[in-house]
């Protein structure tokens, strides 16, 4: 098992940036995981939006516990996220995008916190047409187990299977554990366990809010002294190598190269009424 310490990003607001780190550049398909918040922003103000931005070669998987984000993208997407919901932003050879918090939000200092993930996209489809799916939380199955409740974002588990779609072998799902209660986590070739609260053992191992393990193969049970709370996520293994640059994930070093050169250069589509956007880091 190897622990994940967390390193704080600013990202228009502070994050918790966890994938990918040294030693750890994936787990499954998932090359990027963010903790984003708890985090609370005045009104009016700005704080906390991030302007338009590109992506390539991989899928956003945006999830929220708490308050709400607003959507836009360069196919004319607006779509609120609020908890319990999924949003599923496929790049392919290109999107621009942008999130910002409702106004609704900041007025009642609600909180905001969840996490954001990429997915690599498969060598096939790394340069498919860009697409956004949005999936209410009802749409998303959960089980009540005897000492659990499991809420079934991505994949295949405990009899359920999601709508959300994917691209290869992709598991991912929330789980809030009792006090005293005890969960078998489901098999994946690669799995990651990250908690929001509380803590867990497995076998000798504590592992507690904030932190992400990567987990071995075999069967691995969660036993909680009192409530706990995270989410478990992986799958199966890249098909080649990936290489990040800022927003960008390729197998192709020059794809990266091209990408910086387009957004440099104003080639990207827009998100249709906005005019700010991120400039090319150095």
């Amino acid at each position: 098992m190897q622990r994940i310490e967390p390193k704080q990003q600013d990202i228009g607001f502070i994050v918790r940036r966890l994938l990918p780190v040294r030693g750890c550049r994936h787990i499954g398909p998932f090359v990027f995981l963010d903790h984003m918040g708890p985090a609370y922003f005045a009104a009016p103000g700005t704080e906390g939006d991030v302007r338009p931005h590109p992506h390539i070669g991989l899928a956003t998987v945006t999830y929220l516990t708490q308050g709400a984000m607003m959507h836009r993208d360069s196919l004319g997407t607006v779509q609120r996220i609020e908890p319990g919901a999924v949003n599923l932003m496929v790049a392919g050879h290109g999107i621009v995008h942008s999130e910002r918090v409702p106004a609704d939000i900041r007025e009642a200092q609600l909180a905001v916190e969840g996490l954001q993930m990429w997915l690599a996209l498969p060598l096939a489809d790394e340069a498919c047409a860009p697409a956004f799916h949005h999936y209410p939380a009802d749409m998303l199955p959960q089980s009540q187990l005897s000492s659990a409740l499991v809420r079934l974002l991505i994949g295949n588990a405990y009899g359920m299977q999601s709508p959300v779609r994917t691209f290869g072998d992709t598991l991912y799902l929330d789980w809030q554990l009792q006090g005293g209660g005890e969960l078998l986590l489901p098999a994946a070739a690669e799995r990651g366990l990250y908690l929001f609260d509380g803590e867990v053992r497995i076998g000798d191992e504590t592992v507690r809010a904030g932190e992400l393990v990567q987990l071995g193969q075999g069967d691995i049970r969660l036993q909680a002294g009192a409530c706990a709370h995270g989410v478990l996520f992986g799958g199966a293994p890249l098909d080649a190598p990936r290489y990040l640059d800022w927003n960008f994930v390729a197998s192709d070093k020059a794809r990266l190269q091209q990408a910086r050169e387009d957004w440099a250069a104003g080639r990207f589509a827009m998100v249709p009424g906005e005019t700010e956007f991120i400039p090319l880091p150095a």
